[in-house]
């Protein structure tokens, strides 16, 4: 194959990844009124997991024992900002919660950077943050709550990638994230259990956990693995910032989630900071499972 045919496909795996992603939340929001949001995490973060070690099979050349304290610290991360999340769904719309929590690997790429650029992208993420936060009550107004935990998710984000770093640099990046979501499972289902009771249960709600574990996770992760061999990081990057748009129309179309010119325009801003920031910094942005 081609380098040019091996760059479109790995251009193609990478867009179905994202649209996987927020196929997989979207299909979440249709448990909320069942489970609730933590007990919407727990059947994903279990099905998640499932499917990742099925594909990259850690107990095989596994990570040394001084590197499970890193592993499990990367899994709790990971665990609360699934957790928080969710939770920022079932009170925001999808498109607004992921630009939300862009803001996390937004300021870990700027601050690792020192370009005079990086002052254009603060403004952008900032003009785009500040319209999304709740000044008024009126029409078309957000949760204040749920763009508090948006943004904690966000913050999760941030703290994800740095640590995701040093589990990247000491055990293989398959195995590690299917060892930091078993982990992380360790830390919501109980949650889930303890919110959702005996609804957790129940047989109707295995096709949706299968389908939201495989969606937001197993395949869109796989195809970033593939993605990431083919093509500049930069690029990478900078396709992923399409995520929040992505969210945005997937919201309308699947979830009849209506927004605002504002708030287009506040999604916008976050997606530019997000490109621009991505062009002029040495990593992208990591994107969670």
């Amino acid at each position: 194959m081609s380098k040019t045919n091996t760059k479109l496909w790995a251009i193609v795996a990478i867009l179905i990844a994202i649209v996987s992603v927020q196929l997989g939340a979207t299909l979440g929001k249709h448990l909320f009124p069942l489970i609730g949001a933590a007990g919407t995490t727990a059947v994903r973060q279990f099905f998640a997991t499932a499917a990742l070690l099925i594909v990259f099979r850690p107990w095989q050349g596994g990570p040394e024992r001084r590197h499970w304290p890193v592993l499990g610290l990367y899994g709790a991360i990971l665990g609360i900002m699934n957790l928080v999340f969710y939770m920022s769904l079932a009170r925001i719309p999808l498109g607004i919660a992921v630009a939300l929590e862009f803001s996390g690997p937004l300021a870990v790429a700027i601050f690792g950077s020192r370009k005079w650029s990086d002052f254009i992208w603060v403004g952008c993420a900032v003009a785009g943050l500040l319209i999304l936060l709740p000044w008024t009550q009126g029409a078309g107004a957000l949760d204040p709550l749920g763009v508090a935990l948006a943004l904690v998710a966000g913050v999760c984000w941030a703290a994800y990638i740095i640590v995701g770093q040093k589990v990247g640099d000491r055990v293989h990046g398959g195995k590690a994230v299917a060892l930091g979501m078993a982990f992380s499972m360790l830390f919501t289902v109980p949650v889930g259990v303890v919110a959702a009771g005996a609804s957790l249960w129940s047989w109707s709600l295995l096709p949706y956990g299968i389908g939201i574990g495989i969606l937001a996770s197993a395949i869109p992760y796989s195809l970033e693995m593939i993605a990431l061999k083919a093509m500049p990081a930069k690029t990478f990057g900078l396709m992923m910032s399409l995520e929040p748009a992505v969210a945005a129309v997937l919201g309308l179309v699947i979830l009849h989630e209506l927004l605002t010119p504002l708030q287009w325009l506040a999604v916008a801003l976050i997606i530019i900071a997000s490109a621009g920031s991505t062009m002029t910094s040495k990593r992208p942005p990591a994107e969670p499972v």
